[in-house]
């Protein structure tokens, strides 16, 4: 959880820039350009500050939002936010192992998986033992949960 603090702080701070000292000088020269109404470098920066401050406030709200997970209530027993999940493939025979974080530190290559995905959710509340069908672009997937480590055991 730390690393998607800091993810969405240093985006935060980035976007902070820009909305401070970046769009502002456009506009400014913009402004320098002459007639508002025809001025496509003016509306493009005005577009661009709205977006930015659209964006500003929702990543504050997800930075507010995970300063409020509070981890003694993740359950200890079943699939939550931290939890590492051995899945075994019926279909495949397979086992494949994801962990489930927020959207912030999902990285599918390195098998962390957002609990917003398809496959997080479909996860979520589960308990070692349960067979669980995950909705994919490439079809349903059937799996068994064969191992569950929650973000208490570790």
């Amino acid at each position: 959880m730390k690393q998607a603090k800091a993810k969405l702080e240093k985006e935060i701070r980035k976007l902070e820039r820009e909305l401070r000292e970046e769009l502002p000088a456009a506009l400014k020269k913009a402004l320098q350009l002459g007639d508002l109404r025809e001025n496509a470098e003016y509306q493009t920066a005005k577009e661009r500050q709205s977006y930015v401050q659209a964006q500003l406030a929702n990543l504050q709200q997800r930075l507010a939002n995970l300063s409020l997970i509070n981890l003694s209530k993740i359950p200890t027993d079943r699939v939550s936010y931290g939890s590492t999940v051995v899945l075994f493939d019926l279909d495949t025979e397979a086992e494949v192992t994801y962990r489930l974080v927020t959207s912030e530190e999902s990285d599918v290559k390195a098998g962390l998986i957002s609990t917003t995905s398809p496959i997080g959710r479909s996860l979520m509340s589960r308990e070692e033992g349960d067979e669980v069908q995950i909705r994919t672009p490439g079809g349903n997937k059937h799996y068994e949960i064969v191992e569950l480590t929650t973000i208490h055991d570790e």
